[in-house]
């Protein structure tokens, strides 16, 4: 964790302002649905179901995986290899079927091969393991978010659609595909192997031939409310389409969380003091709604920049800068840049404390946790350059971060001038007006995250290792000798309790929570004030002035022998602003500028193995199946029985 000493040397170079550029009329990506459940035997997951606006032309296009209003059934067959399908998609006897496989079978061939033949699928698990693929695996595309960044037919048009730098190129593009039936996730454990034996003791074919009734079946509830596409969806939610008070589908949403280095007031919109955003992205996924990691994709970034904001405090609160220093964490950049998308726009209304005219440069803390050789990249952006002023800008923020590496084990180098920006909310920014700026990042030209975006983007695959038998306690409180700072360990508490997805607006995250109170600790001072008026956001009851801070009551430590705990109020500048995509404001579901995501709402999600004596019982097992087992019954599983056989 290096990059809190290279930022230390930052705070009084960033850049000033250019001539005005129109945002790029460029469409968004096509209109997705994606429904995935994760599915285990302890804690049974939300189920995603995300629809997203569609661009093509006359044409509606979705993609979704979701089961039928009464669950979908199917005769349980446990895929051992990708030879094995053809059992699945044309030999077996007694379809649909119920695969259950490996991760290592969870490929684009594999999958693609299911979805042509779906009318002979009910449905997928696929086992978690408890280790990575060593090939790496991604379900996002080749390259992220590539039809809402800046580079379009207008703007570069010869580094639009990563022409000339592959981004991601182990994406297989899973998470963006269309499924007829539902996928779950399964873990490893005693239960699972109880599903695998009722494959071998009743659905295992015998040299070849098909196996006999009673057969084992499985059964998976979760259904979806929304259809087609976000226009359809929110149009229906405001025409009162169903006869519940409940929306159909809900905009993905959260919150950005954002700090200036000394206060501003906040009721004022449109400082022109100069402010240097230094910035991070706060969110991540992968195809299984709450197996969201994000270790490298997310919280690498968001940490290095939190122990940055630490190791600053005191500097930029005793110094007399010539600028301010503007923490931003960016949420829902997953999706098409929700969060900063909105910080550009409310800041082009006026409707921020700080405008596009006050950013003076921007520095964006992106992938960091894999750099090899000691050694990171600055991304800047070529067609910005082609401006004299941003380009002598540019120029001295890249040789302040050299400068500031020297004597440090990191080396801080340039990829090809004509490279484009990768992935990054830096690009929102440049949308609206070329700003100088440079995103760090472990990677030259393609990503070392082997596993961006998915379910393996956890600690082991930033190879956070510990002495043997240390307890989860022990390892938080464990320093390495490569992180001798608290990043580590809020590093590790992140990965390992956080799901970086963002949801719908009405439910905050929990790396949300975590970063603007972990930001306000390391930031900000206790406040001698009560309880009360600390939660009343005030010094005491006679103070009914705006203020340019926050405040938060912590819970504190317990004193030595004893149980109480001694709770203090901190006072800092760290303030909450909604990461909700314009569209949803200007209710332009169709628009081409603004991410358009929604979350469908869901029914109960539930599944369960029996065995069934006929096709007939197997077609009507509501009523007739009376050997059962339930798997889960959601949201949260409150208890297991035993198999019944």
């Amino acid at each position: 964790m290096h990059f809190q000493n290279i930022l230390v040397h930052l705070q009084f170079h960033f850049i000033g302002n250019y001539a005005l550029k129109q945002p790029s009329n460029e469409p968004i990506s096509p209109v997705h649905f994606i429904y995935i459940a994760h599915l285990t035997t302890e804690n049974v997951s939300n189920v995603l179901y995300i629809a997203k606006k569609k661009t093509i032309k006359d044409s509606e296009d979705h993609t979704t995986t979701l089961s039928s209003l009464s669950g979908d059934v199917g005769v349980l067959h446990l895929l051992e290899s990708e030879e094995n399908l053809d059992w699945v998609l044309r030999t077996g006897l007694h379809p649909p079927y119920m695969v259950i496989m490996e991760s290592a079978l969870f490929t684009r061939s594999v999958m693609m091969k299911l979805k042509n033949g779906s009318s002979r699928v009910a449905g997928v698990a696929v086992v978690v393991p408890s280790a990575n693929p060593p090939q790496g695996f991604s379900p996002h595309n080749k390259c992220p978010n590539e039809n809402s960044g800046v580079y379009s037919e207008s703007y570069g048009p010869t580094l639009a659609h990563c022409n000339t730098t592959v981004w991601n190129p182990l994406g297989n593009g899973l998470s963006y595909e269309e499924f007829d039936f539902p996928i779950f996730s399964l873990k490893d454990d005693n239960d699972t192997q109880l599903i695998k034996q009722c494959y071998v003791d009743h659905n295992r074919p015998v040299n070849g031939s098909d196996p006999q009734y009673p057969l084992c079946a499985m059964q998976l509830f979760s259904h979806m409310s929304a259809v087609t596409n976000t226009a359809t969806c929110m149009r229906r939610n405001t025409n009162g389409f169903t006869f519940s008070p409940e929306s159909i589908c809900e905009p993905l949403g959260d919150h950005n969380i954002w700090a200036p280095a000394k206060p501003l007031n906040t009721t004022q919109k449109g400082h022109k003091a100069g402010e240097s955003m230094v910035m991070a992205t706060l969110d991540s996924r992968s195809f299984f709604s709450e197996i969201g990691p994000g270790a490298e994709s997310a919280a690498s970034g968001l940490i290095t920049l939190l122990a940055a904001a630490h190791a600053l405090r005191n500097a930029t609160q005793e110094a007399q800068l010539s600028r301010t220093i503007f923490y931003t964490f960016f949420h829902g950049e997953t999706f098409d840049y929700i969060g900063s998308s909105r910080m550009v726009y409310d800041m082009e209304k006026n409707q921020f404390p700080i405008d596009l005219d006050n950013v003076h440069s921007v520095l964006e803390i992106g992938q960091v946790g894999l750099f090899s050789s000691s050694k990171v990249w600055l991304h800047t952006d070529p067609v910005s350059r082609r401006n004299g002023s941003v380009e002598e800008e540019v120029k001295k923020l890249v040789s302040n971060l050299q400068t500031a590496a020297k004597g440090l084990n990191v080396s801080v180098e340039e990829p090809g001038v004509t490279q484009p920006l990768p992935p990054s909310s830096l690009q929102r920014f440049l949308r609206a007006r070329p700003f100088p700026g440079v995103v760090i990042q472990d990677y030259s030209s393609s990503f070392a995250n082997m596993y961006y975006q998915s379910m393996f983007d956890n600690a082991d695959s930033l190879k956070m290792s510990y002495p043997p038998n240390l307890t989860p306690e022990e390892q938080l409180n464990y320093v390495t000798d490569t992180a001798k700072v608290r990043a580590y360990m809020m590093l590790r508490l992140l990965v390992n309790t956080a799901n970086f997805y963002i949801s719908v607006e009405r439910q905050t995250s929990l790396p949300t929570v975590l970063v603007q109170h972990l930001l306000a600790n390391l930031t900000g001072s206790t406040a001698n004030v009560t309880q009360e008026d600390c939660k009343n956001q005030r010094e005491n009851q006679d103070d009914k002035e705006s203020k340019h801070v926050s405040y938060s009551w912590v819970q504190g430590a317990a004193p030595p022998n004893s149980t109480e705990r001694k709770g203090f109020c901190v006072r800092s500048t760290v303030h909450g602003t909604k990461a909700l995509s314009p569209a949803f404001e200007l209710e332009d579901y169709n628009s081409k500028d603004y991410s358009t995501w929604t979350e469908s709402n869901w029914k109960q999600i539930k599944g369960r193995i029996f065995l069934v004596a006929s096709h007939d019982l197997e077609v009507n097992q509501s009523a007739k199946a009376t050997h059962s087992r339930v798997l889960l019954n959601g949201p949260r599983c409150q208890g297991l029985y035993r198999l019944l056989t």
